[in-house]
């Protein structure tokens, strides 16, 4: 597997992501990592908020034993209100239907919690797509088309789903790296 080659590079990313979420998340939470993938960021997060945690993603490509299920990136097999928070960390920009992913999150949980690269400028841009084809020629199966957005292109689905913007960062992650980053935390109106 080739998250094995970046295992120290995604813990060090989701124990920022676990300090950028302290204020959002109460310790002993119940949180579904939507799109875990190998499940690092489920694992820092159920060890810095003593929470439990549940992944679910398209295919198996955990290597940390978090309880988990596939699901086939439509619809979210819980009842409403199930989860305290979803997570979803860098996902949705690779699923076919954000919107409705979006939609189905929304009845599961009263706290979103999402991390987004945003393509804009011509380097960030130009890097967003090039991230979409590396992650599919190196870690999908199901080859298929990224949905990067705008910030205002994301807010404008938040405000057309009922989900109100409590919190938004913007970050670089690394310096040398043009892709900027941001944090949007919403919860249901």
């Amino acid at each position: 597997m080739w998250y094995k080659l970046f295992v120290p590079l995604y813990e060090r990313a989701a124990r920022k992501m676990c300090k950028d979420c302290q204020n959002f998340i109460k310790k002993k939470s119940k949180i579904l990592d939507l799109g875990c993938g190998s499940a690092i960021v489920a694992k820092e997060f159920k060890e810095f908020f003593e929470a439990e945690v549940f992944g679910v993603d398209i295919e198996d490509k955990r290597i940390y034993p978090i309880p988990f299920k596939i699901i086939d990136g439509k619809l979210l097999p819980f009842p409403p209100n199930f989860f305290d928070v979803v997570l979803m960390s860098y996902v949705l920009h690779h699923s076919e239907d954000p919107v409705s992913l979006l939609s189905q999150a929304k009845k599961i949980t009263p706290k979103i919690i999402i991390y987004e690269d945003i393509p804009e400028g011509f380097f960030s841009n130009f890097f967003c797509k090039f991230h979409g084809f590396s992650f599919n020629f190196l870690f999908q199966k199901k080859k298929q088309k990224t949905n990067f957005k705008s910030i205002n292109q994301w807010e404008k689905i938040f405000k057309d789903l009922g989900l109100k913007l409590i919190y938004k960062k913007i970050f670089k992650e690394y310096p040398i790296y043009p892709v900027k980053k941001i944090l949007f935390v919403l919860e249901k109106i």
